[in-house]
């Protein structure tokens, strides 16, 4: 009788066993066969802003996955970006990725033509079975940096360079100018429009020009090109970066800076790919999923400017607050979001042509 006890004991560990190997063997071989992926880019990989997020992060996941990146920089947002997709795929891209919004139509065109082939759109909207589109909430990221702004300015006037005049940068200087008169209300936040994401000449113009106009003492930019933080930098005014953190670029003006960490969307989203778990959708993320977060701040924050920005953060991640909760009046007096009410997404992502108390629209060239 003990004997059968011990041979079914033995038995079931045998199964047990084989079983458990078999598990790890799928684990470590699911990465054995490369993967590849195409990034389609509005810019150089080495543009020390937003293109360059995006290929640090392909870089980690590529070691990680072991994947085969090809990309494709300066990618004009026409139909020239459609043309490239489909190279791509017939170059056997298993993955491919465009990281920006203007190239949507043209990815999605792409993705019907290749239902075997997985696709992601960063800053986009739309999906479908083999289609997901990505962003982060960057407008936390805004709100908190709007706090280091207002308590930094001495002059109570604090530049934004910005794009274009559409929702998703709307937000952001929303939600920047909320974070400002959460520590300042005296203080007011200058638009001056480059409209356009990396000329950087349109960005230098425009940045001149606000500076021109007022006393401005700090200044943030929403678009990808660097000449605004090296015009701010030669005036002697307080920088807030975006995209990746220059603080080594501009050492005696930098502040802080919103930086982008794809890898922890990339490596896991990826990874599904790999596993045959891909789903076709939109990703919205906060500041609790790690794509995004603010540098290190330079030694130029005191200490009291980082412990209200930890305090604030800390809300956000918790879900205890969002930045566009009542009451919150426009720059014409009129309430937009009444007390106990806050903004839906939708109206975030879609409805935003308003600006909010504080701002000051309309400066440029």
């Amino acid at each position: 009788m003990r004997w059968m006890i011990l041979a079914s004991i033995l038995t079931l560990a045998m199964i047990i066993g084989v079983l458990f190997a078999f598990n790890l063997d799928t684990v470590l071989d699911e990465t054995e066969q490369k993967t590849r992926v195409a990034m389609i880019m509005t810019g150089l990989r080495e543009d020390h802003s937003w293109n360059e997020s995006h290929f640090d992060a392909l870089q980690k996941a590529e070691k990680d996955l072991n994947l085969e990146v090809a990309y494709y920089e300066n990618v004009p947002a026409d139909s020239t970006a459609q043309s490239i997709m489909e190279q791509a795929v017939k170059n056997g891209a298993n993955i491919v990725i465009a990281n920006s919004f203007g190239f949507g139509e043209a990815e999605l065109m792409v993705a019907r033509n290749h239902p075997e082939v997985k696709f992601f759109h960063a800053t986009g909207l739309q999906s479908a079975t083999n289609f997901s589109s990505f962003f982060g909430r960057v407008y936390q990221l805004r709100y908190l940096s709007g706090i280091v702004a207002g308590l930094k300015t001495k002059t109570n006037e604090i530049g934004y360079i910005a794009a274009y005049n559409i929702p998703e940068v709307n937000r952001g200087i929303n939600a920047f100018a909320l974070g400002v008169h959460k520590v300042n209300p005296k203080a007011k936040v200058y638009v001056s429009w480059s409209r356009s994401w990396t000329d950087e000449s349109l960005a230098a113009d425009a940045t001149r020009d606000l500076l021109q106009k007022h006393h401005v003492d700090v200044l943030t930019a929403h678009v990808d090109a660097l000449t605004p933080f090296e015009v701010a930098d030669e005036r002697g005014v307080w920088i807030i970066g975006y995209n990746k953190d220059n603080s080594k670029r501009f050492p005696k003006h930098y502040l802080t800076s919103l930086v982008w960490k794809w890898e922890n969307f990339y490596i896991p989203k990826i990874r599904e790919v790999i596993q045959d778990k891909f789903e076709g959708r939109n990703y919205w993320l906060g500041l609790e999923s790690g794509i995004m977060e603010l540098s290190e701040m330079t030694e130029f924050v005191d200490d009291s400017i980082r412990k209200a920005v930890e305090e604030e953060r800390n809300r956000l991640v918790h879900g205890k607050f969002d930045v566009f909760y009542g009451p919150i009046e426009d720059n014409h007096g009129v309430v937009r979001v009444g007390i106990g009410e806050s903004m839906t997404d939708d109206a975030l992502l879609n409805r935003f042509d308003w600006f909010v108390k504080g701002v000051v629209d309309g400066v440029g060239p």
